[in-house]
């Protein structure tokens, strides 16, 4: 007999759905970046090694791309776990507007105090005058842009004037761009090769195999306290298939399939499991992705 959600003695259902009946101490494939559940496939250990490399060798400028859902935000998230007392690091998300909203959400992430109504060269002096009392005080500063993308063709020039700000040899101030293919695309136009030049290291991650796939549902099924052999290779391939290897989307896939897998009492997602989620319509990205096949 199937399982009914939220109803009767079974109204905490919300709170366990699944994890009791296959025995996780948490949800495997929950959609916030986690860096406990990051798995390090090899073009992720080569992403998160540019990364590292970029902030420990002072690049002054480190570039991350990828597609939407790639992992980029979770190898971000691992990044700032291992910074030290010796690095004083803001984290901007989402950064838009001209260059004197650029300076306040930098000084924003920094938790630099100031006066809003002043103006763009004042606003400047104030960044200029921390980033040196950092430096000064055996600290340097790392700027993370995340979805940096959604940053205008000025907005990145500013960026890269701010790398100009020095005292005596050393850079004071870091930059690490992250965002969707199209910051790779924004970079390489004519008009921002200064900033290209400034870029001493630089990653483009893909979405992952068929194999990586199947790899990247048994590491996350074990992480949460299973086997790794909850969700079937056959069910992994057509899970494949469906997301086009993109992790955002195979955690959204292999969710709801240990849902489907609990209501149907089956204590293994396989291949007809998925087909159901598939065919009932409720993997909203399927449905998107054959749209888009349609459009071409």
């Amino acid at each position: 007999m199937n399982k009914v959600v939220g109803t009767g003695k079974n109204e905490n259902a919300g709170v366990g759905f699944y994890m009791d009946f296959f025995g996780f101490r948490e949800r495997p494939f929950t959609l916030v970046p986690d860096p406990d559940f990051l798995f390090w496939s090899a073009q992720h250990r080569r992403a998160y090694s540019v990364l590292e490399f970029g902030v420990l060798s002072r690049a002054p400028i480190t570039l991350v791309t990828g597609g939407v859902g790639c992992g980029k935000t979770t190898l971000l998230r691992e990044l700032l776990r291992q910074f030290g007392d010796k690095v004083t690091v803001g984290l901007i998300s989402n950064a838009q507007g001209g260059r004197g909203e650029l300076i306040q959400w930098v000084l924003n992430a920094l938790d630099v105090k100031f006066d809003p109504t002043i103006g763009y060269v004042q606003l400047f002096q104030k960044l200029q005058d921390y980033l040196i009392e950092e430096y000064a005080s055996g600290r340097r500063v790392v700027l993370i842009f995340d979805e940096a993308q959604n940053l205008s063709k000025e907005s990145l020039e500013e960026l890269r004037m701010l790398t100009n700000i020095n005292s005596g040899k050393d850079e004071v101030i870091q930059l690490v761009l992250v965002g969707q293919p199209e910051l790779r695309d924004m970079v390489f136009d004519p008009a921002l090769r200064q900033l290209a030049q400034r870029i001493a290291a630089s990653f483009h991650l893909l979405p992952l195999d068929e194999a990586g796939v199947a790899e990247l549902v048994a590491y996350r099924l074990k992480a949460a306290g299973g086997n790794g052999e909850e969700i079937t290779l056959g069910a992994s391939k057509l899970i494949y298939q469906a997301t086009r290897g993109v992790p955002r989307l195979i955690n959204q896939l292999c969710d709801m399939a240990l849902l489907y897998a609990w209501s149907m009492d089956h204590h293994h997602v396989d291949e007809h499991v998925v087909k159901s989620v598939l065919d009932d319509g409720v993997f909203f990205a399927a449905q998107i992705a054959a749209e888009e096949e349609k459009q071409k």
